[in-house]
């Protein structure tokens, strides 16, 4: 027997599309503004994981520039059929009001890992896009729609046909299912069994309420009929289960008929508390029962921690190193950057071997060209530093080790200088629309010192350290509310919904406000979760 430890993804993990092909499992997961766009991770065990493609990685396929924060890369969809992968995605390109911009896109490589074809545009009339693909060969798209009147925002679920020659929507639209009383019903999935077809859905919204509904009909376009004890899980009566907000699933079955479902979960600090690490993937085992509908194996709502699978699992994958010493001219896909593709513009492993420059460009308020990369934050303890070398001309430039939520949500150490010409270590924290420095105007940094700066995150407490050699850390700055970097916290600073879909990340960033590009060299990086 092997184990599943959930979640199988950790840190900002959302919107799981799983499916098998052979012996192998893929899941495709929501990047929202980080690039490249949709991560894909391999398993063949349904244990052990990696990451193995991220396929939107050109402007022409996901041109992001501009985007407000949490828009972007929404719910991705991911199939096989007759040796082609497909990936559907949604662009959102604007959320405020009641006006949603959403179009929605496909692409499609007979590898998963690429090249993946340029887009084909499908349609803009609701987000969260997934395609199936027929007994009888026709396939179909389904999308949740947006409904501006009057506020009603979800208006259910629009179904249509993809016509494969002509690579286009055609044919009528299908209005096939309105929700049910959770409300904001989005997310479809559908699958064909025994003859009937199972929509599957999120429900309840993507905070506490957070749920997964099955509908079921003999006819592809309805009507569909509610599974009699709906939801099919869901945590929001069992506040002190570790598994929170679990919802958006997508299901797949294994080589012997076994079912799972891959669905999304949050790991609150504390109970129904702030989920710093985002919307995670995890995964639980499916019983069909005599009356033909899926409930969890375990019985109940609640998912589990930890998940029997029948097969022991099969070791075979390369972890992500807790070192990156940027010694070859690739960035490790631990990486990403925000909105737009990394280029030697702004960021270079070959200028300077053995380490990764970055050119100052623009704020970390900006949503068009800052000079960022970040990883994802993973578990509720970490600590993570890097050594830099940075000779700033000016107080407009600035460069260091930050911990981001979005543009108006971080915590950031840097280096900078003052009209004197001396090296100042300062913080800058960001809340909303107010950035405060609690060092005021800093700390001196000798020019002759090499700089190390470090982060220990840890539960809701974060706390910055700086040195002259990473043996001998030192405190800067008071404790920092690190639980600000989450959806929680930014829906309830905003006082209005707003998109709050990410989680934290931890990186390197530089910035020259004066325009002159002035760079920042980083010998190394390293990330330990605890």
């Amino acid at each position: 027997m092997g184990l599943i430890q959930n979640p199988v993804l950790r840190g900002f993990q959302p919107d799981p599309s799983m499916i098998r092909v052979g012996s192998d499992y893929y899941i495709a997961t929501s990047t929202f503004e980080w690039f490249p766009g949709v991560q894909i991770h391999h398993s063949r065990d349904l244990a052990n994981w990696s990451l193995i493609a991220r396929p939107l990685d050109r402007v022409s396929q996901l041109d992001m520039l501009g985007t407000p924060d949490s828009c972007g890369v929404w719910a991705p969809c991911l199939s096989y059929a007759d040796g082609v992968f497909y990936l559907i995605y949604t662009n959102v390109r604007s959320f405020q009001g009641p006006w949603k911009d959403t179009p929605n896109y496909m692409v499609t490589s007979r590898s998963i890992k690429g090249p993946w074809s340029e887009p084909i545009y499908l349609n803009s009339s609701g987000f969260d896009p997934s395609l199936f693909h027929d007994e009888d060969g026709r396939k179909w798209l389904l999308n949740m729609v947006v409904d501006h009147r009057g506020g009603k925002f979800f208006g259910g679920i629009y179904l249509q046909e993809f016509d494969q020659e002509q690579q286009c929507l055609i044919g009528p639209v299908y209005h096939i299912f309105g929700g049910t009383e959770l409300g904001c019903t989005e997310g479809p999935h559908l699958y064909r069994r025994d003859g009937m077809y199972y929509l599957v859905l999120a429900e309840g919204g993507t905070e506490y309420a957070h749920a997964v509904t099955v509908a079921r009909s003999s006819r592809i376009t309805g009507p569909y009929e509610v599974h009699p004890d709906n939801p099919v899980i869901t945590a929001l009566h069992e506040p002190n289960h570790p598994l929170q907000k679990t919802g958006h699933a997508s299901f797949v079955a294994d080589e012997d008929g076994t079912w799972y479902a891959a669905f999304l979960a949050s790991r609150p600090i504390k109970p129904r508390g702030r989920c710093t690490l985002g919307r995670e993937t995890a995964l639980e085992q499916l019983d069909w029962g005599d009356d033909g509908w899926p409930r969890l194996a375990c019985g109940g709502k609640l998912p589990r921690l930890e998940v029997e699978v029948p097969h022991p699992p099969k070791p075979f994958l390369k972890m992500p190193a807790e070192r990156d010493d940027f010694n070859t001219f690739d960035l490790d896909p631990v990486w990403q950057s925000l909105r737009i593709p990394v280029n030697e513009s702004w960021l270079s492993l070959s200028r300077r071997p053995g380490h990764l420059r970055l050119f100052g460009r623009e704020s970390l308020s900006s949503l068009h060209r800052q000079s960022l990369i970040a990883r994802r934050v993973t578990s509720h303890h970490i600590e993570a530093g890097c050594s830099m070398v940075f000779e700033p001309t000016s107080f407009q430039q600035m460069a260091g080790l930050v911990c981001y939520y979005n543009s108006l949500h971080y915590h950031y150490l840097y280096l900078s200088v003052d009209d004197q010409g001396r090296r100042l270590l300062n913080i800058a924290s960001s809340d909303r629309d107010a950035v405060r420095e609690p060092l005021g105007e800093g700390l001196i940094y000798p020019h002759d010192l090499p700089v190390y700066l470090k982060v220990v995150f840890k539960g809701a407490s974060l706390r910055f350290f700086y040195g002259s050699s990473p043996q001998a850390w030192l405190p800067i700055g008071p404790e920092l509310d690190g639980s600000i970097l989450s959806d929680d916290y930014v829906c309830d600073a905003a006082r209005k919904y707003q998109p709050a879909f990410t989680g934290a990340f931890v990186g390197l960033c530089c910035q020259d406000l004066s325009g002159q590009g002035q760079h920042a060299d980083f010998d190394w990086f390293e990330y330990r979760a605890h």
